[in-house]
């Protein structure tokens, strides 16, 4: 799995003029799933970025977590994130899983933010056309990729 976090002020999904999602502050989690990601891999990236400790202190530094800000989640399905662009100038998506791997996987990663977090996981539509708006507030962005996790 790999996910981009984006420390944002505010973030909303539209789908079709509808919002399907929208939050305050909070993080914005592009996520990516791969044909070979397991459930270890999605409770170890879940764990990670809700803990993640890129919010303000008092004194200005990247101290707190989400739950010390009281902040939420908008998680949008994104497979572009394993666009292979080697070869080329059209990227391929082959190591992106299929929707009867990724969809499952998905709803999973939203059910395990809702525990972990205590609130709604905020959402996308799976496979829709997307429109994201966000303020990203830094900028703060962060990858993570859970073929890293077993690297110290």
């Amino acid at each position: 799995m790999r996910a981009v976090i984006q420390r944002v002020s505010q973030a909303s999904c539209t789908v079709e003029g509808k919002v399907t999602g929208a939050i305050d502050i909070g993080f914005l989690v592009l996520l990516g799933v791969q044909e070979t990601d397991t459930d270890d891999d999605l409770q170890w990236l879940a764990q990670k970025i809700v803990n993640l400790r890129v919010f303000g202190d008092e004194n200005g530094l990247m101290n707190k977590a989400l739950a010390d800000v009281n902040g939420n989640i908008l998680l949008i399905s994104q497979f572009t994130l394993f666009a292979q662009t080697k070869k080329g100038n059209r990227p391929s998506f082959i190591k992106a899983a299929r929707p009867d791997k990724a969809i499952p996987m998905y709803e999973q990663m939203i059910k395990v933010f809702d525990e972990l977090t205590g609130r709604k996981t905020e959402t996308g539509i799976f496979g829709a056309d997307m429109k994201i708006s966000l303020i990203n507030d830094g900028p703060v962005t962060v990858i993570m990729d859970t073929q890293d996790k077993d690297n110290h």
